[in-house]
């Protein structure tokens, strides 16, 4: 969730003049029916919601974002031009789509044909890891879209080891790189992407953006996110299909989300057979008489059978912190779904009233899915467009769609905070329609809407903010 007054700064950063024909021949007339090219002065509003006609239309870098796209002139020679290629992070459906598209659109339509894929994340740029890099040519990747995980492996952490990264970098003699992670491991590329700088090197660094919590700032959905929701719909298909053929069934869901329920929601929307849906940023309490587990006595009263679905980050305030974090910084959650089904048996069990509780936790198996036709498409564009950027000099950048448009967003911009449902929403609110659930599941509503306005406020908080690291 974006604050009105914050300040943006889409200016995209390049690594110098472009002076080298580009080898794809598009035209620079528009209405002769051939692909064009794209120019630097094509922008994307980044603010199109108009709540106050007074101000005026802001048409400067603070509001105006570069579109994506192939350029008439590269600053890239195309033959001196050595690639890398690494996916880090959890898994996500897609790592595969994008790696085949950057490989493709590299050797067939530029011309490069020295491409390395950097295995296992940033540890496969440290020697001691003795994981050598992978050639890649369209061979080798031709068929991997058609798989799950990433075929060049994945890890968590080793973004913070700068140095040893950039010096693989320039040991490797790559000059354009392609980083594909969430928001911690876009930090890191922002963090190669000074080095590089500092140390002279005519080095291209270009994010492509993923996260199937779908939380990135600005970016309309990141990939792998229309697969997850799919995915999910399935689980909860199950779930209502054993809730509603035993006696006072309960099927509880539990699914990815961290800090934002854009999964949970969406599901919820798709499905049309979930009660419930309880997501980070609508706290809720688990007794009293306006609280959850009285809300699911009353569905189960009525209706006799009633669907959950948890977003993995709801509902943390009600369990002990661990206190703890993982490689990549993040804040690690106390289970939300094992505390939800015993607590939801217990309250049961005391009332003597008889229920039949299935619980479901896809999240694993959803990551390492094959993406959808949608996703599909999405990918290839994401590495298409990642490759044309980086030819033409582009550099400090992850690679967005925002507002059905492909453009450079700046990493520092990308990864400030992360993006929220917004209770005040229509999304919410039409989630609130599909499951028929309360607004709020609390008994004291001014409280928790001071809780609401604190989740937000964490939202906007820098990581480092949050977690002490950076």
């Amino acid at each position: 969730m974006s604050d009105n007054k914050e300040t943006f700064d889409f200016t995209t950063e390049t690594l110098g003049v472009c002076k080298i024909k580009s080898p794809i021949e598009l035209s620079t007339v528009v209405g002769d029916c051939r692909a064009n090219y794209v120019t630097d002065d094509s922008f994307v509003r980044n603010t199109v919601n108009v709540f106050d006609t007074t101000k005026p239309d802001v048409l400067d870098s603070s509001n105006l974002m570069q579109k994506a796209g192939p350029r008439e002139y590269i600053f890239f020679e195309p033959k001196d031009v050595c690639a890398g290629i690494c996916t880090c992070g959890g898994l996500c459906p897609g790592l595969n789509d994008v790696i085949r598209a950057i490989v493709r659109c590299l050797w067939n339509r530029y011309g490069v044909r020295k491409i390395l894929g950097i295995q296992y994340g940033y540890k496969g740029f440290f020697e001691e890891e003795g994981y050598a890099p992978v050639e890649l040519n369209p061979q080798n990747v031709d068929e991997i879209h058609k798989i799950g995980g990433s075929f060049l492996g994945t890890s968590r952490g080793g973004g913070q080891r700068v140095t040893d990264i950039v010096d693989s970098i320039q040991r490797l003699g790559i000059n354009m790189m392609f980083i594909i992670g969430g928001d911690g491991t876009q930090r890191g590329s922002l963090d190669i992407a000074n080095e590089v700088e500092r140390r002279g090197l005519k080095c291209a660094v270009v994010g492509v953006p993923k996260t199937v919590d779908n939380d990135l700032q600005f970016i309309d959905r990141s990939f792998g996110f229309e697969t997850a929701v799919q995915r999910a719909k399935e689980a909860i298909a199950a779930g209502h299909m054993e809730a509603s053929s035993q006696i006072n069934g309960i099927g509880l869901i539990k699914l990815m989300g961290r800090e934002s329920g854009f999964i949970a929601t969406a599901a919820a929307l798709a499905s049309h057979e979930a009660n419930f849906c309880l997501i980070p940023e609508v706290p809720f309490d688990l007794g009293g008489e306006n609280g959850f587990l009285a809300t699911l006595e009353k569905r189960l009263v009525e209706h006799h059978h009633a669907v959950i679905i948890v977003a993995e980050g709801a509902g943390q305030d009600l369990l002990t912190k661990t206190n703890q974090t993982d490689a990549s910084g993040n804040i690690k959650l106390a289970d939300i779904g094992t505390y939800l089904r015993d607590e939801i048996n217990a309250y049961f069990k005391a009332k003597n009233f008889h229920i039949n509780l299935k619980y479901i936790d896809p999240s694993y198996q959803i990551r390492a899915s094959v993406t959808t036709a949608s996703d599909s498409v999405y990918c290839e564009r994401l590495g298409n467009n990642a490759v044309h950027a980086a030819m033409a000099g582009k550099t400090k950048i992850v690679i967005g769609l925002v507002h059905d448009k492909f453009v450079h967003i700046p990493i520092s911009m990308a990864t400030a905070h992360r993006n929220v449902v917004d209770p005040e929403g229509a999304l919410w609110r039409d989630t609130l329609d599909a499951t028929g659930q309360p607004v709020l599941m609390v008994n004291d509503v001014a409280a928790a809407k001071e809780r609401m306005k604190q989740m937000v406020a964490d939202a906007k908080k820098k990581p480092s903010e949050k977690t002490g690291k950076k």
